[in-house]
């Protein structure tokens, strides 16, 4: 018997039936993660927050507690350190030094070296100034705004306004409930994670455009069926393939949950998670959000959008 045989193309579950249940549970996952987001705020990387980070490898495991006291002889504020890999004999360094310049830094970094000696391998040596990581904070808000608009440009032009607000919902839902994850995990927010919510923005409006497109295909082909049922026929003709696709992706971002290290630690969490708040929501919020309407009955869609329906 085969894996997920169960989920074909003849799928027929009641999807629209827990509606408000899922109404309920995406406005309360939405309010907690604001409320984290709020209380906790960001653990911001070296790439936002300015600092030094270096990977240091020995040749046997090392003693965390024996470096952590060496190092605390320096004059660097907020050292920390924490092991790298299931070996123990990698290390990753990070001082938050945001009140140095590039010439500070670069001391502090040489007297790390010099207090832990020549028997470690440096990896990685990475210094950011607190200039440089303001402007990189404002640049991956920018290019996070720029990609949203973009993505809402596309809806608006693509589909009658009812589905373009749903689908906007939807991705504003799926970007919040991730971003307030990060949050409540700690996880380093940094230019690596900007990339994989704009990753995780792209697939979740293509789950959702693909679940429209059977919408609006039906209403053509079943003009009498009741909307209830229509909405419930096209997200079960779609379920198998949200299903597969998303499990695909999803072993994929486990395995470099798992294997990635740190450095894409953020990064495949948040791929993970998005594809399945991405599919959720493009069910239960976007989907299940034309309900809300009467599809049948449209009002002058050049006066709402001067494209039409492309």
């Amino acid at each position: 018997m085969r894996l997920f045989s169960w989920v074909t193309k003849d799928t027929n579950i009641n999807f629209m039936g827990f509606r408000k249940q899922g109404y309920v549970l995406s406005i309360l996952m939405v309010v907690l993660s604001l409320v984290c987001i709020a209380v906790k705020g960001f653990n911001y990387g070296i790439d936002f927050s300015g600092g030094i980070l270096m990977e240091v490898k020995s040749e046997s495991a090392i003693d965390v507690d024996k470096m952590r006291q060496e190092l605390s002889t320096l004059d660097i504020d907020d050292i920390n350190i924490q092991t790298i890999g299931e070996t123990g004999d990698e290390v990753m360094i990070r001082a938050q030094a945001e009140e140095m310049n590039e010439k500070e830094q670069m001391a502090a970094v040489n007297a790390i070296k010099t207090t832990l000696g020549s028997s470690y391998e440096y990896r990685r040596v990475e210094l950011v100034g607190p200039q440089v990581g303001d402007e990189l904070k404002m640049d991956g808000i920018i290019a996070s705004v720029i990609a949203v608009l973009a993505i809402s440009a596309y809806i608006w032009v693509r589909f009658e306004w009812q589905f373009a607000l749903g689908a906007m919902i939807g991705l504003i839902h799926d970007l919040i409930t991730v971003v307030g994850l990060l949050s409540f995990f700690d996880f380093d927010f940094s230019l690596t994670t900007v990339a994989a919510i704009l990753t995780l923005a792209g697939y979740s409006v293509n789950d959702t455009v693909v679940t429209y497109d059977r919408v609006r295909e039906n209403l053509r082909k079943f003009k009498k069926m009741p909307q209830y049922d229509l909405l419930n026929k096209s997200i079960n003709d779609i379920f198998s393939r949200t299903i597969l696709t998303g499990l695909t992706t999803m072993l994929a971002a486990a395995a470099l949950f798992a294997f990635g290290g740190d450095t894409l630690r953020s990064f495949s969490f948040v791929i993970l998670w998005g594809v399945i708040v991405g599919s959720y929501s493009s069910i239960y919020v976007s989907a299940t959000f034309l309900n809300l309407f009467d599809l049948r009955k449209q009002p002058d869609e050049k006066s709402i959008n001067p494209f039409g329906n492309v």
